[in-house]
This record gives C-alpha cells, structure tokens and sequence, in this order.
C-alpha cells in the first residue's frame, strides 16, 4: 500500500519535519481512504527556503501518479512563469479556472500544485474557489477527489522566530505543536496585502484543510542533508566532508548561529567543490 510506503519515505528521507510527517499523513489517509470525499483534499505548505517544502510535495506526487510530475493528471504553477504580468490578471483568471475545470472533467483524481504563493497576484487565487469547497457539482464536474497544495515561503520567518523562542524556552523541536505555530503563520500569510492569499475567499471560506509548517533546520539535520546528497551521488560519506559542507552554510541567529539560513537548499552545490 503506498501510503505506508510514502510514510516509510517521509520517516527515512524527511530531515527533522515531524510535524510535516504528521500532518501530510494524516490529511492523506483520511482523504483516500475515504470512497466519497466531500471536497478535494487541500493543504499549504509554509516554511523558509530549503526546508523541504518542494521536495514533500514531489513525493507525495511521486507515490500518487505512476509518472510523478510527468503525470499528464499533476499541473504545477509558478505565478513567475504562469502569472508573470498583473494587468493580464483577467485573462490568468479565466485560463486558470478552464484549465482546472478540463482537468478535473478528463480525471477527478488530479493533483494542482501552486508554487510561491507569495508571489501570485492578490485576487488570482479566488478563481478556483468553486473547486474548493464541498459543493457537489462545479460546472458540471465532479472534482471531489482532486488534491491542491500551496506553497509559500510566507510565515517562514514567523516559524523560524517561533521555533528559536521555542528553543529559547528549552522545547524539543518534537515537543512543537501546529498550534504553536498556527497564529504566527496566519498572520504573516492571510493578513499580509504581499500575499497571494491576501483576503482571499480561500482563507474566509475555511477551505484549506492542512497547513503544514516547515521548520528551520539544525546543524545536525544539514549534516544529514550532505549524507543523503553523497549517497545520492554515488560519492563516498567521508565525515570530514560531511562537516565542512556543512560549516560552510550560513547560520542565524547572529550570536547563536541555531538554523541553516538556507535549509538543505545549497548542499548539492556545495558537495561539488569537495568532489
């Protein structure tokens, strides 16, 4: 069963996301296991750079569709290259709703993710309200087995402060609760007029299902970033590489030097000088 696979996944190759791991498990149990869902199953990726917001979600593809994100049924926006110019806004509207309403008359169970939510045109995101929520018809489509996942580096920061609070006041990073971090996200998603979700139907509606915070990364979760990106390579794990990959990331805070100011974005490139 590959739900039990992509957890296997998520518990080997997922560098300290527990509450990633448990929230993405939950949200995707819970909606296929369910034969008639009421609406698709929605989720929102928050989280700094290289934390692991878009390795996630092409694992969750990767398990769902027989070819990944080759998949003819997984559509993958980025407003900088879909949605580039804000006085064409009318036309993305238009051509976003179609192109979402074909898919889901082609193939219920398809997969829409949106990237760098912090970067779509307030107001472009409504047009797919109608898929959202739990009507029964949209245009004539049955749409309920759809999936949609957001990502932003919106409310990274916010995660980032509470998470060094957090450890400020000796809390493991095990012991973090969404409801630690759920006010603060909001706050920096869905009240800020940067945002793609700005005011939008989509948060007054209630209609994600999952926010899923990303946390920043320690020294020793980078560490394990360089491991698998060796063993990915083929190279040899030599602990003395491992370690100075890993020093040569920048580190905040200043005094501290606690989290990754990249996450594991940078580790593959930086192997690369070593080999």
């Amino acid at each position: 069963h590959f739900v039990s696979g992509l957890e296997f996944d998520l518990a080997t190759n997922l560098v300290g996301q527990p509450l990633v791991r448990q929230q993405v498990m939950k949200g995707l149990r819970e909606f296929l296991e369910n034969p008639n869902p009421v609406k698709p199953l929605v989720m929102s990726f928050h989280g700094s750079t290289g934390t692991g917001k878009t390795y996630v979600s092409s694992m969750l593809i990767r398990y769902l569709f027989q070819r990944g994100l080759q998949s003819p049924y997984v559509h993958h926006f980025s407003p900088i290259v879909h949605f580039p110019h804000a006085e064409q806004i009318e036309q993305y509207k238009e051509s976003l709703k179609r192109w979402i309403q074909g898919n889901l008359t082609s193939c219920g169970r398809s997969a829409f993710l949106f990237d760098e939510m912090d970067k779509m045109h307030p107001g472009l995101i409504d047009v797919i309200i109608p898929f959202l929520g739990p009507s029964w018809v949209v245009y004539g489509t049955n749409y309920r087995k759809a999936i949609f996942i957001f990502i932003s580096n919106a409310g990274g920061e916010q995660i980032n402060n509470v998470t060094l609070a957090l450890w400020h006041a000796r809390k493991d990073r095990e012991e973090i609760s969404l409801q630690d971090l759920e006010p603060a996200i909001s706050k920096a998603v869905f009240e800020n007029p940067e945002s793609g979700f700005w005011k939008s139907g989509i948060i007054n509606e209630h209609l994600i299902d999952f926010v899923v915070p990303f946390l920043p990364l320690k020294h020793h979760h980078v560490k394990q970033c360089v491991i698998s990106e060796l063993t990915q390579q083929g190279l040899e794990v030599r602990p003395d590489v491992v370690q100075e990959v890993a020093d040569s990331i920048p580190y905040f805070p200043e005094e501290e030097k606690l989290f990754s100011s990249t996450g594991c974005k940078t580790v593959a490139s930086r192997i690369s000088f070593f080999f």
